[in-house]
Parts: C-alpha cells; structure tokens; sequence
C-alpha cells in the first residue's frame, strides 16, 4: 500500500512538471492554434464587422438629432455548441456606444429587463424612508427606437477529406417605429481542419 501511494505521489508531480504553464494571452495578437468551435477571436471579429458595417451604413444616424436608444432583442443560437450569445451582443453593444451615435436601455427585454433596478427604483415612491426628491420621478424611462435581433447559424461539410465548419452571424436592425429592417448583415466564419475535430 505504501508502495502504491509513493508511486501514485511520483505520477502526479511527474504530471504536473508537464503541464502547460498557466500564463496570460494578449488578446489583440494572439497566435494560439485556431479551434473548429467558435471562440473569442470568432466574436471579436463579427462583432468588430458588424458594428462597422453598421456605423457605414448610415443606419444609426439618427436625422433628428441625438442618439438611438437600442435594445437588443433574441439572437438565436442555431449550432450545436452551447453559446451565451450575450458575448456577441455585449461586444456590439460596447463599440456602438463608444461610436456615440446608439445608446442601449436595460429597461426592457425580450425576457424582461436586463437591469431589474430599473423598476425597483421606481417602488421607492411615497416610502417615507426615503427622501423623495432623490426618487425617479413617472415618465423618464427612455422606449427604444432601434431592436438588434439575429442568428448565428452552422453548417458542417466534408470537403476533401476534411471537416468544413461554416458559421454565419446574421444580425438585423429593425425600426420598432416602422417595423422596417435599418440594416442588416451577415459575417462568415469558414474553418477547415481535420475530420477528426470536433466542432461543439
């Protein structure tokens, strides 16, 4: 039983001793293997074309002046990974609200308000612990004008001997006073690699 236990503590320092060092990737120049999945350069980069697009597109200049409230509505997730497509919206999101023509609400959502607080804010009316004149006042929630909805979509193919994976990031903004699409677009995300890879 000693014997055993020894070797068992040899076998694990031994593992040990080989594994990878944890250490820190810069995300702007990273050279790591590119993965079959979907990973962080994969958002960056529909994000980064979309916004621009977007931004090129006129669509987000509003012809009244000031800035577009936005909220974004469901975007899909029709590939067989498990994907918080929260990643993407929130990258969009950050760029058009440094672009200074959209901000987003968190007032309301497709699955109710992405921010509670804004209501439960507002249930400090007429509470006699708290001084009123710091309370939101009826009326001042801003609705939105502009709804981001899309899909990311995959499809698989064998081409060669190898494994093809094609994602697309389609995304639309819709005008919520007309109903009509402002814009919309569709960034491709083409891998090739081994057939033996795994690609969810």
């Amino acid at each position: 039983m000693k014997k055993y236990c020894l070797f068992a503590l040899c076998l694990t320092v031994l593992l040990a001793g080989c594994a990878a060092p944890t250490r820190y990737v810069d995300p702007a120049n990273d050279q790591g293997a590119v993965t079959m999945t979907l990973d962080y350069r994969d958002f960056e980069k529909a994000a980064m074309e979309s916004v621009d697009s977007m931004l090129s597109s006129g669509a987000v200049e509003n012809p009244n002046g000031g800035r577009y409230v936005m909220v974004v509505s469901r975007i899909v997730n029709d590939t067989m990974q498990r994907i918080d497509t929260d990643r993407l919206a929130k990258k969009i999101r950050v760029e058009l609200l440094r672009s200074g023509r959209v901000v987003t609400t968190t007032a309301v959502g497709i699955d109710g308000p992405e921010d509670d607080m804004n209501m439960l804010a507002r249930d400090l009316r007429n509470s006699e612990e708290f001084d009123q004149r710091g309370v939101q006042r009826k009326g001042t929630l801003q609705a939105p004008d502009l709804s981001l909805s899309g899909k990311i979509h995959q499809a698989n193919h064998e081409v060669d001997g190898e494994q093809q994976v094609e994602y697309y990031v389609q995304l639309t903004l819709t005008d919520l006073a007309s109903g009509l699409a402002f814009w919309e677009g569709e960034t491709p995300i083409i891998k090739r690699g081994s057939d033996a890879s795994v690609a969810w």
